[in-house]
């Protein structure tokens, strides 16, 4: 089988895709990051190698998310891409007429304008992490349900309550004084949902013209009241597609896979049981004082990245980046 590869690599989870020659999705993981990227990439080839067998060749790597530089330079990318272009595609793939990609995951959330299948404008979420999967994840740890669980309780609800959804700090505090008022936990935890909602749109969304098809994709996809939140809010209907969360790598493949040239740069199956470890210095050539990252594999350099310049890292290999 021949197949292109996509890793994105989050600062919460990390996810491959493996498309095959039509483009197909035949493989895909989500799994933790822990805050140890290089294991958990390795972990990812380690099960695509597991379940398409090492006989499947890789035509083409392409990386995003927030280690997409880490993770290019470990698995030897085709293709290093921003996740606002990544997500567009595969939104694109997944539903050709789409229009608003609204995108949430751990740590960070994401809007993108579509416009004839162009991403037109963007934006990103900047200093509060209310409106991400990880503040809900806490939430359901101090209430002491499981994430999974929340969409199914919060849906309960009749009558949720009103969260402050302005910062982790206000709608924290606000779920702990609406617990001692007695309130039910489907109303407080429907409450919180409609707060995200309302901070990602009074936030991430701001200024932006939300029209359908709108595509909710990302970890927090998955999370059903979210989803009706959202509908509720904007009151048009918003898709969740298959394959939602695994979206970043899916366009990382995609695009890797448009870009091949016969001979990928992917450093093969192996890599997943290889030593590496990554070291930081500063560049004193000239007034950027760039911090240059280095990737040691057995003590070897084998890629520098992180100059503006491309002082250090031209000695290898180039790749198609952002």
């Amino acid at each position: 089988m021949r197949i292109s590869l996509g890793l994105d690599v989050g600062s919460v989870t990390t996810k491959i895709a493996a498309l095959d020659s039509s483009g197909e999705l035949v493989y895909g993981l989500y799994t933790r990051t822990e805050g140890q990227p290089i294991p958990a990439i390795q972990r990812c080839l380690q099960q695509t190698r597991e379940n398409l067998g090492s006989e499947c060749t890789v035509t083409a790597l392409g990386t995003t998310g927030s280690a997409r530089h880490l993770a290019g330079a470990l698995a030897g990318a085709d293709l290093v891409k921003n996740e606002i272009t990544c997500h567009a595609v595969a939104a694109t793939r997944a539903v050709p007429d789409a229009r608003t990609v609204i995108e949430i995951g751990g740590q960070d959330s994401k809007i993108i304008i579509l416009r004839n299948g162009v991403p037109v404008d963007f934006a990103m979420n900047t200093v509060c992490a209310a409106g991400t999967g990880s503040f809900l994840e806490q939430q359901a740890n101090r209430l002491n349900i499981r994430i999974e669980d929340f969409a199914e309780i919060a849906l309960e609800s009749s009558s949720p309550v009103r969260i402050a959804g302005r910062c982790t700090v206000f709608a924290e505090s606000d779920m702990v004084h609406r617990q001692q008022m007695g309130y039910s936990l489907p109303d407080i935890l429907a409450g919180l949902a409609d707060a995200l909602v309302r901070n990602y749109l009074s936030n991430v969304g701001k200024g932006k013209e939300i029209v359908p098809p709108v595509v909710f994709q990302g970890g927090v996809a998955a999370n059903r009241a979210i989803g009706r939140a959202f509908e509720t809010e904007l009151g048009i209907d918003v898709v969740v597609p298959n394959h939602f969360e695994l979206m970043g790598a899916v366009g990382a493949a995609a695009l890797a896979a448009e870009g091949a040239n016969g001979k990928s740069a992917f450093g093969g199956f192996e890599i997943a049981n290889a030593p590496f470890v990554t070291r930081g210095r500063n560049c004193e050539a000239c007034a950027n004082q760039c911090e240059v990252m280095e990737l040691h594999r057995n003590g070897e350099v084998v890629s520098r990245w992180g100059d503006r310049c491309g002082m250090w890292s031209e000695e290898f290999a180039p790749v198609t980046r952002d």
